[in-house]
């Protein structure tokens, strides 16, 4: 039996906080049945998920790439009032990418790892997200300039 780990086992020794991988890129968009209807004509793409979140103040759609959704999706998000958080980001910065979502083992653990690294999060605890899972947020000034999401996707 060796003792060497396989490069994935490698890189989540490395990083400690559990993460799994890039769970999907999130797009804010002004109308959310019209940019479904482009990314299913356009790229072929499929909607696999839709729901409204009111704690989040979106409607939002869940493409699957390619055939099998594990293999990427995009998140496409819609404003439900003029006061949310997408409606503020798109008055902003206009339609386009909003942040990128990694998935974790542990949204609990894995954001307790960060705050201990300095890293801030923008919920105490970790709320509810598309089709039950469990998030929190990285702020920007401490991605890079980028929002993170970190996704414990809901149990099957």
């Amino acid at each position: 039996m060796s003792d060497e780990l396989s490069p994935s086992a490698q890189q989540s020794a490395l990083s400690g906080i559990g993460l799994r991988g890039i769970d999907h890129i999130g797009l804010a968009v002004n109308d959310l049945d019209e940019a479904i209807e482009r990314y299913e004509t356009v790229f072929g793409m499929r909607c696999v998920h839709v729901e409204e979140n009111a704690e989040q103040g979106v409607r939002e759609a869940m493409m699957s790439i390619g055939p099998d959704p594990a293999h990427g999706r995009l998140q496409l998000l819609a404003p439900l009032t003029p006061t949310s958080p997408i409606a503020r980001f798109l008055s902003q910065s206009g339609p386009g990418v909003q942040q990128i979502a990694w998935t974790v083992d542990d949204v609990e653990k894995t954001s307790a790892e960060l705050r201990e690294r300095g890293v801030r999060l923008l919920y105490e605890q970790p709320k509810r997200g598309t089709a039950g899972s469990r998030i929190n947020f990285v702020h920007p000034r401490d991605a890079g300039g980028i929002l993170v999401e970190l996704v414990e996707p809901a149990a099957a």
